[in-house]
């Protein structure tokens, strides 16, 4: 058995992809690039797949993260490229480790957004992240599958910037970037949670809907605020760790080579 974890992206019209359509397009992506998966046991195997905090739909993302279970060994980089054609555009796989460590999902502490208001200055985009970083606790309220739910949304919120859109928009028309890292706790605060608290602080009503991507997340460092490759400790772990029987195998069957091809020559 081998473990695979990959890295992929939500991106244009893609955005508005739900979860359970992206789930469904993966399992017919490793159908088509003939991944050898490991699946469960019972009267209806599934490929064994970890899905992990997957963002909002409608929301674009250059860091979704998922684990799958192989039941032969293969090379990451080649099953990396292998998923990627087979999957539409905007559902990028562009990065994949073995795993050599547990708890991926443990290790999505917070995540870093970006967040565009067209129709909003800088200034007036600045004044508002003011207000909402000055107030102890800013309460917002969200509909869920229970009813309304107010929440304190400025608790999860350890980073959060205002600034112009880079470059001259052609219709002259205002723009504003918000930048923020936000923890991932119970309940989870989402990037529209931040928007609400900011229309309560500082009476912010962007004239649009807001574009929303996820460019990060992983580990939080207290010290520097930073968000860190989940992946990373992975990557560390295979090149202090000695390669196995197995995986230069799988490394030479990839290449063309026979396991024994090169051996015992003069």
């Amino acid at each position: 058995m081998q473990r695979i974890r990959l890295r992929y992206t939500k991106r244009g019209r893609l955005r508005f992809t739900s979860h359970r359509d992206f789930q469904r397009a993966f399992e017919r992506a490793l159908r088509r690039a003939e991944v050898p998966m490991a699946y469960s046991a019972g009267f209806t195997p599934h490929p064994k797949v970890s899905y992990a905090n997957a963002a909002p739909t409608g929301t674009g993302s250059e860091a979704e993260y998922l684990e799958i279970q192989l039941a032969e060994r293969r090379d990451p980089d080649t099953l990396r490229a292998l998923l990627d054609t087979s999957l539409p555009d905007g559902l990028d796989v562009i990065d994949a480790v073995e795993a050599h460590t547990s708890g991926l999902a443990d290790r999505l502490e917070a995540s870093v957004w970006e967040i565009r208001l067209d129709g909003v200055g800088a200034e007036e985009a600045g004044r508002a992240v003011e207000a909402f970083l000055a107030a102890e606790e800013v309460q917002v309220e969200r509909r869920t599958k229970n009813g309304m739910r107010t929440f304190d949304a400025r608790g999860a919120v350890t980073r959060l910037e205002a600034a112009g859109c880079p470059g001259d928009r052609p219709d002259g028309k205002a723009c504003a970037i918000l930048r923020l890292v936000v923890r991932h706790l119970t309940p989870a605060v989402r990037p529209d949670d931040v928007l609400s608290g900011l229309r309560a602080a500082a009476d912010l009503a962007p004239p649009v809907p807001a574009a929303v991507t996820r460019l990060a997340q992983g580990l939080l460092d207290e010290e520097t605020g930073a968000v860190t490759d989940p992946l990373a400790p992975d990557r560390d772990a295979a090149t202090a760790a000695p390669p196995t029987a197995a995986g230069l195998s799988a490394a030479k069957a990839t290449s063309g080579v026979s396991p024994a091809a090169g051996e015992g020559t003069a």
